[in-house]
């Protein structure tokens, strides 16, 4: 491709871009594709001869995005939101034009220290102290995995890389049935082993570990010999928006010589209000937190920001250096690829960069704080409805609800029929949950288009869809 078709095809993608965007509110916010639909439109095997661009193009509208479910969708109310605010789009563009290889700061000198001054201007706005350092991770479960590693190698003296673990003694990690699976996947990778990922139960309206529950379990495991080596906090669960209380948590953690680790993925960017701090008070005595850029605060995937207090500990648990990634004659430098498992890394600090610049803390502020007040006030409207009820206490801008008609039936069954009709009809896009063994639908507002209208037709759709089943 040579230069003017380079910036022809540029320019469409740029014009495609920009019209979707305009236009999506006018989509469903679920792909209505059947399994295998996609498949069986595309050829068995590869071209042998280059296709023309026009052709890419025509099949990537025709095929492709009918295909697509709408992350950017005004009414995406499912999961976490995945947003990419246009300024975050555009700097991914250069990113993916320059295509360069970060893993050195010698490879891309600019992304190196652009990270450094990008993740220190997050930590200021979310209120974090000085003595924490950052690196961006792909996932909130790579940065969860790194915290894995490093809890086992301090538990193990910094030898289990050299002999592994095998004759060892059992190393446990505690965490609440409210954490997100990347933990349970961590406690695999990591070798510790899922048994090994001990669950401590929860207590009060926000679901939080329980703190007899966690002495007992560690007191437990030293009485049969076992080494408590970790403890993981979730300020933001996935199911409920679960809390942990992290204070009196870490204190009994590092009592014992447990390293902490706090999940924020989701909940940990909306520090940048300072009203809501008070949610993951006491997260500063931590070893480790991960917050994601990449869901509510503007950054497109994949972004995520991880932060150490100890990057000594960190760094003896994954930093290798062969001789071909040395840079030589600069022993101050950083090179973020011992920081994570990866050795290949992506310029993900340049659209940090561009969304902190171009919303600003205000911006981004008084988005977040729209979304919390439209959906509380929606959990409410919910609440006061005959048959429904909250089923958690609501969480920033994440609840969850269950109907009952009062007739006796499978209320399971009547929840996944709700959600069901909901997400077939296209408006909306919810996701269930189960609490304490039962069906839920979540509600979480935080797409960045979501106006309070949108907030407004979900509970209409909502309580419409219910009395319809009812």
């Amino acid at each position: 491709m040579d230069g003017e078709t380079f910036r022809h095809w540029a320019h469409e993608a740029a014009t495609f871009a920009a019209d979707y965007r305009e236009t999506l509110r006018d989509q469903p916010v679920r792909a209505r594709t059947r399994p295998g639909e996609i498949a069986a439109q595309l050829p068995e095997s590869p071209p042998e001869e280059a296709e023309p661009m026009a052709a890419l193009f025509e099949d990537f509208r025709r095929i492709i995005v009918p295909g697509m479910t709408h992350w950017q969708h005004p009414r995406f109310f499912a999961y976490f939101p995945a947003n990419a605010s246009p300024a975050s789009v555009i700097a991914e563009m250069l990113s993916s034009a320059m295509g360069a290889q970060c893993l050195l700061w010698q490879t891309s000198p600019a992304a190196t220290e652009l990270e450094g001054v990008a993740l220190d201007w997050l930590r200021q706005a979310v209120g974090l102290p000085a003595d924490f350092t950052g690196v961006i991770q792909d996932s909130a479960s790579s940065a969860t995995l790194c915290a894995f590693l490093t809890m086992r190698e301090r538990a193990l003296g910094f030898t289990g890389n050299a002999t592994g673990l095998s004759g060892r003694e059992r190393l446990r990690v505690y965490a609440s049935a409210e954490v997100h699976t990347s933990i349970d996947r961590a406690a695999w990778v990591s070798g510790i082993g899922h048994d090994n990922l001990i669950r401590v139960p929860t207590t009060g309206p926000l679901r939080g570990m329980d703190l007899a529950g966690l002495e007992a379990a560690i007191a437990a495991d030293l009485a049969a010999g076992h080494r408590p080596a970790g403890l993981v906090l979730c300020i933001g669960g996935t199911g409920t928006g679960a809390i942990d209380t992290a204070p009196e948590l870490i204190r009994i953690a590092h009592r014992h010589g447990l390293f902490v680790h706090v999940d924020a993925a989701w909940a940990g960017t909306a520090m940048i209000c300072p009203e809501f701090r008070d949610l993951w008070a006491g997260v500063e005595a931590a070893d480790s937190i991960v917050l994601n850029p990449h869901k509510w605060l503007g950054v497109q995937f994949d972004c995520s920001a991880h932060y150490l207090r100890s990057v000594d500990d960190h760094l003896r648990t994954l930093s290798i250096q062969p001789e071909y990634l040395k840079t030589h004659g600069h022993d101050d430098i950083t090179n973020y690829s011992e920081w994570t498992v990866q050795l290949g890394r992506r310029f993900r600090a340049l659209k940090l960069w561009f969304v902190l610049r171009a919303h600003g803390l205000n911006g981004l502020r008084e988005m977040m704080r729209n979304h919390v007040r439209w959906s509380q006030a929606l959990a409410a409207r919910i609440a006061a409805e005959p048959g429904f009820a909250l089923a958690s206490t609501p969480v920033l801008s994440l609840f969850t609800f269950r109907h009952d008609p009062g007739d006796g039936r499978d209320l399971d069954a009547h929840m996944l029929a709700i959600l069901t009709a909901i997400n077939d009809g296209g408006d909306l896009y919810l996701t269930p949950t189960r609490i304490d063994g039962h069906l839920a639908i979540r509600f979480q507002a935080g797409a960045m288009e979501t106006t309070e209208g949108d907030v407004d037709a979900a509970f209409q759709i909502i309580r419409d869809t219910a009395r319809a089943l009812s």
